[in-house]
């Protein structure tokens, strides 16, 4: 990747920059790359969220930052990449939920979840969008959409990025509560999920919406249901799926930034600066905003205990429900 060349004015600009915001290390042009380990393939929300960010986290960073998609494995790939990485806070693991709930899915990692990463940031969080084929299932929403499921138990399937994903229990758990059956059919992230439904290979998936936004507006998926406590604003004649017969339900997908364990605490707390100050950038809030990301932007401590309790709520919930997570 060859880096851009600064006049002296734009130099100037950015060390003021670097000065009003704290960032120190701007000007040190020569500095490793920040390399962001997306877990799953181009097209999904990590690889959205990461690209909306990745030119003004290099600006306030001071070196270039590149995105890599490490994909496969229900994001232990990427996830293993950065637990063997050098802790010098070079590489990052731009982490999905599959975080939380691979220590449940699966039998066995090849790393330990709790003890191999520290955490950065809690970067955003998003509802699931309950995204039809809007050519083959006539549903509007997602109660017409039960209904029908009830009538014909062996007519839908659905989509998700990979066996033990976020959308898989969400989608599980409504299941559960409206009594009805549908196919669950695993993929590799959002963006071969989003061609499944397109495809007709499956009747829905659950994404965020960054993820269906283009084929939503192109009229080729037709939004049931958000998941989340209230409507987007991006929709706002799509109904919750609380609001759909389910009171009370709500789940959100989130986004963290992980470093490998043993970086050094003063550079996971300016790594935290970093990700924090681009986050609240006003033009990258309102991008992010606008693809229907909640911006969190948390400390260290603040996405290590998100982790913990999002793995305590879904065990709970596999357990209650003896649900058969495949591997």
């Amino acid at each position: 990747m060859k880096e851009p060349v600064l006049n002296r004015r734009q130099a100037v600009a950015l060390s003021a920059a670097a000065a009003a915001t704290g960032f120190a290390g701007l000007a040190h042009a020569d500095d490793a790359p920040m390399r962001l380990e997306v877990s799953f393939p181009p097209g999904g929300s990590t690889d959205i969220a990461s690209r909306i960010i990745q030119p003004r986290l290099s600006e306030l960073a001071g070196r270039p930052v590149i995105v890599e998609n490490r994909p496969g494995a229900a994001s232990q790939i990427a996830t293993q990449y950065v637990a063997k990485a050098a802790p010098d806070g070079n590489t990052l693991l731009v982490s999905f939920d599959t975080h939380a709930i691979n220590p449940i899915a699966k039998a066995k990692l090849p790393y330990d979840t709790f003890k191999d990463f520290v955490g950065v940031s809690l970067a955003v969080r998003f509802p699931l969008v309950i995204g039809a084929n809007a050519q083959h299932v006539q549903a509007k929403d997602l109660r017409e959409f039960v209904k029908d499921a009830r009538a014909n138990p062996s007519k839908y399937s659905y989509a998700s990025t990979g066996a033990g994903s976020m959308n898989q229990l969400v989608m599980e758990d409504i299941k559960r509560r409206a009594n009805v059956f549908v196919l669950h059919v695993p993929f590799s992230g959002g963006g071969p999920a989003v061609q499944a439904v397109l495809g007709n290979v499956t009747s829905l998936t659950l994404l965020s919406y960054a993820a269906l936004r283009g084929q939503i507006t192109a009229g080729k998926i037709r939004p049931l249901a958000v998941t989340g406590s209230k409507r987007l604003p991006e929709l706002p004649d799509v109904p919750t799926v609380a609001e759909c017969g389910f009171p009370g339900f709500e789940a959100y997908s989130w986004i963290g930034i992980f470093a490998p364990a043993g970086t050094p605490a003063a550079t996971v707390q300016r790594l935290t600066r970093e990700f924090q100050g681009t986050l609240q950038t006003p033009d990258i809030h309102s991008k992010l905003t606008q693809a229907g990301f909640e911006v969190v932007g948390s400390d260290g401590p603040g996405v290590d205990k998100h982790l913990r309790q999002e793995y305590e709520r879904w065990r709970k919930f596999v357990q209650d429900t003896n649900l058969k997570l495949e591997e």
